[in-house]
C-alpha cells in the first residue's frame, strides 16, 4: 500500500555547487504549493544522525536563489557509512515524522540514499549538484554552467597577461574523473590545447603542438588542463618537462581550484534547479522513490538512482574535433 507524504526533508550532501540553494528554494515552495510541510536537515546526512532538523516555509527560503553555496550546510559523513549510523539517521527521521527525502549532491549522497532506501524503504529522490557534470542521466547537473562562466572569464584575464609578456599558460581546472569543463571552457576561451583525463594525449603530441603554435606566429599559449588528466603526474611536473624541452616557452601555472565551485548562481543554474526541484517533489507526492531528476533534451526526466551512480557520463567526441579545428 502506497504510503501517504505528509512532510518531506531535504539535504545537500558532498562538494557544494551554485545552484544548490536554488534548487533547496524551489523544494521548500514545491512542498507549500502541494501543502506538504518541509523539513531542512542541516549538513547532509551527519545532520540526519544528529536530529540537526529546521521547519521550513516558503518565507525561509527568500533571497537565496541568487547565492552560492549551501543554506543548508554540506559535510562528509564517516557514520552514516556504518549501519548503526544509518540506523540512528533512520530513527530521528521516524521521531520527526518525515516520510520522504531529497537529496542534493553527487554521486556519492546517491549511493548513501540508494544505501539508505534498501535498508529502511524510505523514499529517496536525488537532485544532481556537482560542478563536475559527471552524472549519468542529466545533460547538466546543477552549478556545471556556473562553474563554465567562471573558469571562461578567469581565464580570458589570464590571456591578457599571456599575450603581454609572450608567456605560456597551464590553467589547471576542477575535472578529477571528468573533463567537461575543461574541454568546454577551453573552447569558450579560445585554448590551443586541452588536456582531460578520458584522452591521452601525450606529452609528444603536446610538445608538437606548442612547436606549431609557436612557428604558426602566437605569441603566447593557453593550455587548460583537467586535474584528473593523465598526461604528467600533476601540472608542475608537466611546467618543468615543457620547459625543460621547449626552453623558448615562458611558462606559468594558474591552479584555479575551489574558486569555482563559488559565486552566484547563472540564470541557466538557477532555472534548472528550479524545475528539478518541482520534479523531485511532485515525484515523490506520486508514490516514485530511488530516482534522480535530470535534464535531457531539454525535459526533466527520471533515472533510477542505480544507473545515474553505475553509469558513466560520456564526453562529447564532437566537441574534441572542434577543439581541434579552433587550435589550428
Amino acid at each position: 500500500m502506497q504510503k501517504t507524504i505528509k512532510k518531506i526533508g531535504v539535504l545537500t550532501s558532498g562538494g557544494d555547487s551554485p545552484g544548490m540553494n536554488a534548487a533547496i528554494r524551489s523544494v521548500v515552495r514545491t512542498c507549500a504549493y502541494h501543502n506538504i510541510e518541509c523539513i531542512g536537515i542541516y549538513r547532509g546526512y551527519q545532520g540526519m544522525i544528529e536530529g540537526d532538523f529546521k521547519e521550513m516555509g516558503p518565507r525561509s527560503v527568500n533571497n537565496i536563489v541568487n547565492k552560492g553555496g549551501t543554506v543548508l550546510k554540506s559535510a562528509r559523513s564517516q557514520e552514516f557509512r556504518t549501519p548503526e549510523g544509518r540506523l540512528k539517521a533512520h530513527e530521528n527521521l521516524v521521531k520527526a515524522e518525515i516520510d520522504a527525502l531529497v537529496v542534493i549532491g553527487g554521486d556519492g549522497t546517491f549511493t548513501g540514499g540508494l544505501l539508505f532506501n534498501t535498508e529502511f524503504n524510505f523514499p529517496v529522490m536525488g537532485i544532481p549538484g556537482t560542478i563536475d557534470n559527471d552524472i549519468f542521466g542529466t545533460s547538466h547537473t546543477l552549478g556545471y554552467d556556473t562553474a563554465l562562466n567562471t573558469v571562461v572569464e578567469v581565464i580570458d584575464k589570464i590571456r591578457d597577461t599571456a599575450s603581454s609578456h609572450n608567456r605560456l599558460f597551464f590553467v589547471e581546472v576542477m575535472g578529477r574523473d571528468a573533463g567537461h569543463i575543461a574541454l568546454n571552457a577551453g573552447i569558450g576561451a579560445g585554448a590551443e590545447e586541452i588536456l582531460i583525463p578520458e584522452e591521452d594525449l601525450g606529452l609528444d603530441r603536446l610538445l608538437d603542438s606548442l612547436k606549431k603554435s609557436k612557428a604558426s606566429g602566437k605569441s603566447s599559449s593557453i593550455v587548460v588542463i583537467a586535474e584528473g588528466d593523465k598526461i604528467g603526474k600533476n601540472v608542475f611536473e608537466l611546467k618543468d618537462y615543457v620547459e625543460a624541452n621547449l626552453p623558448e616557452y615562458d611558462v606559468r601555472v594558474s591552479v584555479l581550484g575551489h574558486m569555482q565551485r563559488g559565486g552566484s548562481p547563472s540564470c541557466f543554474d538557477r532555472v534548472l534547479a528550479s524545475r528539478l526541484g518541482v520534479k523531485a517533489v511532485e515525484s515523490l507526492l506520486e508514490g516514485k522513490s530511488n530516482y534522480m531528476v535530470g535534464l535531457q533534451n531539454d525535459k526533466v526526466n527520471l533515472t533510477p538512482l542505480e544507473q545515474a551512480i553505475k553509469g558513466k557520463s560520456e564526453i562529447d567526441r564532437e566537441l574534441l574535433r572542434v577543439s581541434d579545428i579552433m587550435s589550428t
